[in-house]
Formats: C-alpha cells, sequence, structure tokens
C-alpha cells in the first residue's frame, strides 16, 4: 500500500514528463485500478507489455525522484508547516511558556527554510 502511494505520489509530481502511453497505462493501473489483463485487452496488447511498460514506468518516475528531489522536499514543507501550525495552536489557546518563546524562534526559521 505505502508503495502504491509513493508512486502516485510521484506520478501527480513527474507524470507530465511521461509519454501519453506511459501514461495511460500508469492511469488504467494504479487510478482505474484493472488488472494487467484488463489493461492489455484494453489496448491491444499482451499482459507481459503492459508489466514491462508499468515496471518502465515506475523506474523513470523513481529516477526523476532521484534527481530532482521535489517529492522530498514537498514532504519536508509540509512537515514544517505542520509543526508551524502545532505552534501556533499553542499560541491561540494562550498558552506562552518558554517553550512555546522557543517554538516561536523555530517557527520563524522554518519559515525563512521554506522561503528560500
Amino acid at each position: 500500500m505505502i508503495e502504491i502511494l509513493k508512486l502516485t505520489l510521484l506520478y501527480d509530481f513527474y507524470g507530465e514528463l511521461l509519454t501519453e502511453k506511459q501514461k495511460q497505462v500508469f492511469e488504467m493501473h494504479y487510478q482505474n485500478d484493472l488488472s494487467l489483463s484488463e489493461i492489455g485487452e484494453e489496448l491491444s496488447i499482451s499482459r507481459q507489455a503492459v508489466r514491462d511498460q508499468l515496471k518502465r514506468t515506475e523506474k523513470i518516475l523513481i529516477e526523476y525522484e532521484e534527481k530532482l528531489r521535489l517529492v522530498e522536499r514537498f514532504q519536508e514543507q509540509q512537515r514544517a508547516v505542520r509543526k508551524m501550525k502545532s505552534i501556533l495552536d499553542e499560541i491561540a489557546i494562550g498558552e506562552i511558556s518558554k517553550e512555546t518563546t522557543e517554538a516561536i524562534s523555530s517557527m520563524k526559521q522554518i519559515a525563512d527554510s521554506i522561503l528560500s
């Protein structure tokens, strides 16, 4: 399941860099939940050809991420924003302790890292 989520996230970021055929097979399998045989019938190709195309597409998506690291940076930014939100929630309920003051400083650093 985690692998499927990872691949669909990679597709969200890099899908437009794929060929139309690669996109079609990927979407049919991962988004429309069709089996390799069903895709093969739909596209008039063998099940093995579908599998090969799918594996090649997955490899391409992984290689894009290894080179560009867009998904990794996106996930880092999401974690940072979640941390900032947590700090702001503490402030909103009036719990401004020494830890919260330090957290505000941390939040400023997080914001600077996202913006730079």
